[in-house]
């Protein structure tokens, strides 16, 4: 059985998706990280207006406007910084990419702009009273191990395998043909059902579910690692009608 910690995707090549759920101490570290990035960016940011002011005192106009601009890039650092990079990183902060987790929308498909936006708007009330008190106890009586900003916004954050990720080995000795006519026409139509929608899947996705498939595939083929996972089963679809086995 599954574990609780685990959300499972059905894709539609029936292939299920298994993405481990991120724990509060993994999200505890990633925010840490980004805490640290947050206070070096205001210490680097009041330190060139201090400058500034300092080099144009005797232009108060422009002293103004200095501190002005200080004030406006200090709160943008506050309030959108995990909204900025969650929208343009895929569901990533550095110190989510850091310690290896991504927040996407609870159907599995990446977050969205405006669920980065609502997630991260309510992280002033999660962060109550500074040390994310608020979402600490969210996260431990939710199932999903969600904060408010997640359940307002529908969004989950997980652990991203590095197995998953990672550039696979090549294969050893890959021959030109496979033996793609040992598999069932249920295996091609999985194959092909993937082939046809790839288009359609968002990277991540598409990458897991190319990794899955072609490790199932050349797991019933007794292969060795697959170097590039949407070449093989392309190869495996082209191979078996070659064959005249599928109709």
């Amino acid at each position: 059985m599954t574990a609780p910690e685990n959300l499972i995707i059905d894709t539609p090549e029936q292939i299920a998706l298994e993405l481990p759920l991120a724990n509060i101490g993994s999200r505890f570290l990633a925010i840490a990280f980004d805490t640290i990035l947050q206070a070096l960016a205001v210490g680097a940011i009041v330190s060139v207006a201090l400058v500034v002011r300092f080099l144009t005192s005797f232009a108060e106009p422009v002293g103004n406007w200095v501190m002005a601009v200080m004030t406006l890039a200090l709160f943008a650092i506050y309030a959108a910084y995990f909204a900025f990079f969650e929208s343009v990183w895929n569901g990533q902060t550095p110190g989510k990419r850091l310690v290896g987790l991504r927040v996407i929308d609870s159907s599995g498909r990446p977050i969205s702009v405006y669920a980065a936006l609502v997630r991260n708007i309510l992280r002033i009330v999660d962060s109550i009273p500074g040390i994310y008190a608020v979402a600490i106890i969210t996260a431990l009586v939710t199932k999903r191990n969600q904060r408010l900003g997640d359940l307002a916004a529908g969004t989950l954050v997980i652990r991203e395998r590095a197995d998953a990720l990672a550039p696979s080995a090549p294969a050893e000795a890959a021959s030109a043909r496979h033996g793609a006519h040992r598999l069932t026409t249920a295996d091609i139509v999985v194959i092909e059902g993937f082939l046809r929608r790839r288009v359609e899947l968002d990277s991540w996705v598409r990458l897991l579910s190319a990794r899955q498939i072609a490790a199932r595939m050349a797991a019933k083929l007794e292969l060795g690692p697959i170097d590039d996972e949407e070449r093989f089963l392309e190869e495996l679809a082209t191979e078996y009608r070659s064959a005249s086995r599928y109709r």
